[in-house]
């Protein structure tokens, strides 16, 4: 098993207020990257908001391979946003990317 840490692109469509930022942020808690020393040392964000309203959401995920890393990222991104009350058409997500790989976490 590798931990990846995936990125997936966003755009809030009709903004997204404070509140709406934290419950989402905290509904990606567990998939933090700052738990793995690449999130660590590149002080990944698990939500950065550009102000053009796009975000990206950084998580880990524990995976057997690339492909399967990458779908749970997405599975993760759209259950965290349901959570915090948005859905596809007020935050739809771009393709998942892997922007780095981490076995060890600390």
């Amino acid at each position: 098993m590798t931990t990846y840490v995936i990125s997936v692109p966003g755009t809030f469509t009709a903004g997204a207020e404070a509140g709406t930022r934290s419950r989402l942020a905290r509904a990606l808690r567990p998939a933090d990257p700052h738990g793995t020393r690449l999130g660590d040392a590149e002080d990944l964000d698990v939500l950065s908001v550009n102000e053009d309203n796009t975000f990206t959401l950084r998580l880990t995920v524990d995976a057997d391979t690339g492909p399967h890393a990458e779908e749970e990222a997405r599975r993760l991104a759209d259950s965290a946003l349901r959570d915090a009350g948005l859905d596809e058409r007020s935050a739809p997500l771009g393709p998942a990317v892997i922007t780095g790989i981490d076995s060890e976490i600390r």
